[in-house]
């Protein structure tokens, strides 16, 4: 298991190297910089009311949609990510945006320990992220430490079921990977380039992914003390995960019209009760 997420620790310090300097936009980085958020229309709108909580980003990767979150009214921001170039970097964008933020490097399942079992009124987790964990119920466990009681969780990202799927130029999907991934059988993928479209490429392109159904990620919740708010499932997506799929809104993406659908992204809000 150590191998696997050295692996991926490699590739993503790469990535961020190549997303704290992303010249297409993707990272919206000059609007955070100037005050504003990084947050897309459809975290934005489920979130609820952040003003005067204090949030823990877990998997904050270079602290943009930290830093937003900030600026958005949250009390205190705390961005956790295992990889020391994505905190450097979240680092450097704090200071340049002269934003109050703590950046923390660790494992999400060190968490508590890295953060000085402080506890949070929300934790907040969104794109690409509970995919890269091998253990999705020691996650939901961290989650409802570092929550207080009342304390609530806000998870949003790509579905299981579209991460099945291998998807052709004419749209046709194609079933490719099983619905639950065991965690000393991961998937293994290499990429050449990073998701954003950079023309620069990967030094370390190999990758290693779990899949996770919803009901695994609810009832792993759910064991660990908390309650379902909302399930959410979703037919859109941040970024073209799909070579045929079309742009219908500001890094909003979905399915061509005709084309069969299949929820893409997926939301989920709990909260901790004990």
């Amino acid at each position: 298991m150590d191998d696997y997420l050295k692996t991926n620790l490699l590739n993503w310090d790469d990535r961020a190297s190549l997303h704290a300097t992303d010249t297409t936009g993707s990272y919206r980085i000059d609007r955070v910089l100037s005050g504003g958020s990084s947050l897309h229309a459809l975290e934005a709108g489920e979130i609820g009311d952040i003003a005067g909580k204090d949030i823990v980003h877990l998997q904050c990767h270079i602290g943009l949609d930290t830093l937003s979150l900030k600026h958005l009214g949250a009390r205190s921001v705390t961005g956790l990510d295992f990889s020391p170039v994505a905190i450097a970097a979240a680092r450097d964008f704090a200071q340049r945006a002269e934003t109050e933020a703590t950046f923390v490097e660790a494992s999400v399942y060190d968490a508590p320990q890295a953060l000085e079992h402080r506890t949070y009124d929300i934790v907040f987790v969104t794109w690409g992220a509970i995919h890269w964990l091998p253990d999705i119920f020691k996650w939901a466990g961290v989650v409802s430490t570092l929550l207080r009681p009342g304390g609530r969780l806000y998870l949003l990202d790509g579905h299981p079921r579209m991460y099945q799927y291998e998807g052709a130029e004419n749209g046709r999907l194609s079933l490719a990977y099983g619905w639950r991934t065991p965690a000393d059988q991961p998937l293994l993928f290499e990429e050449t380039h990073t998701y954003t479209g950079d023309e620069r490429p990967l030094t370390h392109q190999r990758m290693y992914e779990w899949l996770h159904p919803v009901s695994d990620t609810v009832n792993a919740l759910l064991k660990a003390g908390m309650t379902l708010d909302f399930l959410n499932e979703h037919e859109i997506l941040t970024w073209r995960h799909y070579p045929a799929m079309i742009e219908t809104g500001e890094d909003q993406f979905e399915q061509a019209p005709g084309l069969p659908r299949i929820p893409l992204s997926f939301s989920i809000g709990a909260t901790k009760v004990r």
